[in-house]
């Protein structure tokens, strides 16, 4: 039986449940009783438990509709009338939307809840090793909330040692300082977890010194910092067989719950059939409206993420991934057979023949090998390296075609900068990188720009209001305005009301 360390909260569940509480919200809790929790091993590994719970938070779909639904490769089906998300969809958000709310609020929550595990377990006396790992996977978790919040917000509040929601009050921190915590948290994990081989059989989905590193260089990336993020990188790829990396001779091997803790799985949730918590994605993106009847027979399935049009029409033909990503071909238990959407859906947490969409246990990934890969190869072609830039982007691009005849070769820099970032969305497409992608290469406005105009000509007339909607200010997601009424130390990012 697989150790669900995400949602394994004996005990400390009750005490740090604040992911729908404001950041700034009272939520008075008995100073004795947080005090006295912190006594034995078994509190300190609930403790760590209750900071990877708070990925489910944010990663069942949280994730997707404040990361890809205001980009090129998602948009809101028929099943979804939230006005918020049309709001993100069509550029019309501003302070008041829920989701991007829910984006501060849950991550302010996980490093709560971090701090609370990085605070206390050292004055438990407990096995030396267990007690410095523990630590290390807080710190790993600490870092990612705050990445995301950086990367979204810029300039945020910057707690280490209060632990409760209650205290965090105060103002933003120049995003470079908040940088560095994050970058001196991952440096702490990655000498100290250990690599997947060190884990038991029981104990999937753990933070590892490889994740730790790989995550690393994505920050260093983020920052612009090509030799640093190169040299990170190269620690894992030129070493991946002793980190316990590679890719999947398949790309769909990755949502296949036989294979998806395989190899390219560096870090990621765990999830079961129920009574455990289950991959809700399955619902929210399955067939719905757009096939015969209406109904295949799935209950829960309710169409409401679907791709764009230009997402399905940038794939070649001959690439494999899009059959996995992206689908038309549905399995109807009430047909008894396939059965043919009027529109490409997204397909890689379906499972044909299930009867209810919450029996989906389709892993979701936060970090995949391909990742590094795509990383280090961007990372080579800025610092002067294009020949193994080259071969490190066409090993992904390898597996994607079956045979080499989708390599690039010959590129300039400028060149191999727009092919990365175009594979990038082949690659990864609802999985929660693409505003992330086009933000910090500087895309983002021209992109969507160019997404309108496309959309609009080929799909949906209405799309012309992406682009009038579009301010330059946009690179940066507006600051909650409940946490600014709730604390006036706080300051809104610029443009934004």
């Amino acid at each position: 039986m697989k150790r669900m360390i995400t949602y394994a909260l004996i005990g400390i569940a009750a005490l740090w449940n604040v992911s729908c509480a404001s950041f700034l919200d009272e939520s008075p809790a008995d100073r004795l009783v947080v005090d006295n929790f912190y006594s034995s091993r078994k509190d300190a590994e609930a403790a760590v438990s209750a900071v990877y719970q708070q990925l489910g938070s944010l990663y069942s779909r949280l994730m997707y509709n404040v990361a890809e639904l205001p980009t090129d490769v998602m948009k809101n089906g028929l099943g979804m009338p939230n006005a918020f998300l049309q709001d993100l969809e069509f550029m019309r958000y501003n302070s008041e939307n829920t989701f991007i709310r829910d984006m501060w609020n849950n991550n302010y929550a996980g490093i709560m809840k971090a701090n609370a595990a990085i605070n206390n377990i050292p004055r438990i006396t407990m096995e030396t090793g267990l007690q410095e790992r523990l630590i290390a996977e807080a710190k790993f978790l600490r870092a990612l909330y705050y990445f995301n919040l950086v990367r979204f917000f810029g300039d945020v509040p910057l707690v280490t040692q209060l632990e409760s929601i209650s205290d965090a009050m105060g103002p933003r921190i120049p995003k470079d300082r908040v940088y560095e915590q994050i970058i001196q948290d991952l440096s702490d994990a990655g000498s100290i977890l250990p690599l997947r081989s060190g884990y038991g059989s029981n104990d999937e989905g753990r933070a590892t010194g490889g994740a730790a590193k790989i995550l690393l260089g994505k920050v260093y990336l983020t920052q612009g910092d090509f030799a640093a993020a190169r040299d990170k990188l190269a620690e894992v790829v030129n070493s991946e067989s002793q980190y316990g990396y590679g890719l999947h001779a398949d790309y769909a091997a990755n949502w296949n719950t036989e294979t998806e803790a395989g190899i390219e799985a560096v870090f990621y949730i765990e999830y079961k059939k129920p009574p455990f918590p289950s991959q809700g994605e399955m619902g929210l993106a399955g067939p719905k409206y757009s096939v015969p009847g209406g109904n295949i027979g799935v209950n829960g399935s309710n169409e409401a993420d679907i791709p764009t049009q230009e997402l399905w029409d940038s794939f070649d033909g001959k690439d494999r991934r899009r059959g996995v990503n992206l689908r038309y071909e549905f399995y109807s238990l009430i047909e008894n057979g396939y059965v043919r959407s009027s529109i490409p859906l997204f397909g890689k947490y379906w499972i044909d023949n299930l009867a209810a969409s919450d029996q989906c246990d389709v892993n979701t990934h936060i970090i995949r090998y391909a990742d590094a890969l795509l990383m280090y190869a961007e990372a080579l072609n800025e610092v002067g390296d294009p020949g193994k830039a080259h071969e490190v982007l066409n090993r992904v691009r390898e597996r994607a075609f079956g045979d080499s005849s989708g390599n690039f070769s010959g590129l300039s820099k400028e060149q191999f900068r727009e092919k990365i970032l175009d594979e990038r969305r082949l690659e990864f497409p609802i999985e929660g990188h693409r505003w992330f992608d086009l933000v910090r290469t500087g895309a983002f406005i021209q992109r969507m720009k160019d997404h309108s105009a496309y959309e609009a000509s080929v799909a949906e007339s209405n799309k012309t209001d992406i682009a009038g909607n579009l301010k330059d200010y946009m690179i940066l997601m507006p600051v909650p305005q409940r946490e600014l009424d709730l604390n006036p130390e706080l300051t809104q990012n610029p443009g934004w009301n």
